[in-house]
């Protein structure tokens, strides 16, 4: 079955990845004798939804935890302080800055929201609800000036106040995600000072002077399960009947036409639950497990990767069409940001091509002159296998550029991933990894340089000691 395994190129093609799910859906029914030969285009049609659909849906759900667990929508929430291993809100946090976020209702706006001037790096992107960048605002595009923006929802027809810019969302449904540069622990009042200058208020509410205070981040106590895990509890006939009621205010872009028109012909449609019959119930259940599958194998799969990393394409964040690619970005690292804004490397293969595995060590050594090339900061992060910081005694979860590191004598750099303190010269240079089970890095190039974007830098291999 190895020539059936789905590369991620091929997941990111929509017809190739039906070929692929159509092939195993047929061999499946072979062997179990229990699906009609006469429903082998519903099972494709099934897998290439829930493809199309996975990234709306896990929106929905990462959405409404928010809203019930930690605050309402059109409130920004601040970060006070880095998360730790309980954080289970969305996948591969990271520790290198103070998070910014709100959920929006963008039929309740419109809203203004406002950037302070500063010189740190900081980033404030609005993902729409597909997952898709509409603007990032931050160092990158402002530099450190700064600006105010008249946030809208794809019907508002208005006029635009003196002194806004105009940011216009594509659904109804939006994320701000927003990130400020902090240089640990010590450094979190400065950062404070900085998201004081952040605010989203109604257009209302700014035109009378009036403020719309942020709310502190905490916890949530909810026993609710994280929204990846109740992505996979989500029966056939759940997932595309969310997805039918997403789609009245959230509507695909005219580009998805083909892939709309293929939701219909599986019963799919706007504001309208499927409507199946048993052995369609089968059909479509066993499209969404094939679908599921080859997303998982596409996260593992080995073609492509440089000295075991798996670099993102520089369309992250403005997928297009690239189905496959949008959403396996969403089930591993939701959220993800511009490629110019920031690279995000990952690898769970050492490289000699062998998974990352707890209780084992491991260097990971950077070459004199061959450091990641940002233009802002660098970080290597260690997730376990769902993609959670790992928990550990000294609370370090990354390493980076700001920490202080020991360089060797010529000016290379060598991180120790191991479980178990290394040698006493050796552990301001140390990362813990777990003590079993599969784990992986994260790399974060902020503000990266152009050779970086062209394909001339890449990480080092992960040598097993």
């Amino acid at each position: 079955m190895n020539d059936l395994k789905l590369s991620p190129c091929l997941l990111r093609k929509p017809r190739t990845l039906w070929r692929r799910l159509l092939l195993l859906g047929v061999l499946a029914a072979l062997l179990s004798g229990g699906l009609a030969w006469s429903q082998r285009e519903t099972l494709g049609l099934a897998a290439r939804g829930y493809v199309f659909g996975y990234p709306l849906v896990l929106a929905d759900l990462t959405r409404h935890d928010f809203v019930s667990d930690i605050a309402p929508a059109n409130r920004l929430v601040h970060m006070p302080a880095f998360p730790d291993a309980d954080y289970r809100v969305f996948v591969r946090p990271n520790v290198d800055t103070l998070y910014t976020q709100a959920w929006l209702d963008l039929d309740a706006g419109p809203w203004v929201f406002e950037v302070p001037a500063s010189q740190r790096y900081l980033l404030m992107q609005f993902l729409d609800a597909w997952s898709n960048v509409f603007a990032s605002l931050g160092s990158r595009t402002l530099g450190s000036q700064g600006g105010s923006f008249l946030l809208v929802g794809p019907h508002w027809d208005g006029q635009v106040p003196a002194g806004l810019t105009l940011l216009r969302s594509p659904t109804r449904l939006a994320w701000l995600l927003g990130r400020i540069q902090t240089n640990g622990k010590a450094d979190y009042p400065t950062v404070h000072a900085i998201q004081a200058g952040v605010r989203l208020r109604s257009l209302q509410d700014w035109q009378q002077g009036s403020a719309s205070p942020a709310l502190p981040f905490a916890m949530p106590q909810s026993s609710r399960p994280a929204p990846l895990y109740q992505m996979r509890g989500l029966s056939a006939q759940d997932f595309f009947a969310r997805l039918a009621t997403l789609l009245q205010d959230n509507p695909a872009a005219p580009a998805d036409s083909a892939a709309v028109a293929e939701l219909r012909q599986l019963g799919v449609r706007a504001g309208a639950a499927p409507q199946w019959n048993w052995l369609q119930r089968q059909t479509v259940r066993l499209g969404i497990w094939l679908a599921g599958r080859e997303m998982q194998r596409a996260l593992q799969d080995t073609q492509g990767l440089v000295n075991g990393w798996r670099e993102p394409p520089l369309h992250i964040g403005d997928y297009g069409t690239d189905y496959g690619l949008r959403a396996v970005v969403a089930m591993a690292g939701f959220g993800a940001n511009l490629a110019a804004d920031a690279i995000y490397p990952n690898a769970n293969l050492d490289g000699q091509g062998q998974p990352l595995q707890g209780g084992r060590r491991y260097r990971l050594h950077f070459a004199a002159g061959e450091l990641p090339p940002a233009r802002a900061f660098w970080s290597v992060t260690a997730y376990d296998g769902d993609g959670y910081l790992i928990a550990n005694p000294q609370g370090r979860y990354a390493l980076g550029d700001r920490d202080p590191l020991r360089y060797n004598a010529d000016g290379s750099l060598d991180l120790w991933l191991q479980r178990e303190a290394p040698a006493a010269e050796q552990q301001g240079n140390w990362l813990p990894i777990p003590p079993s089970g599969p784990f992986s890095l994260t790399g974060r190039i902020y503000l990266p340089e152009r050779r970086l974007l062209d394909g001339q830098w890449h990480m080092p291999a992960i040598e097993r000691l």
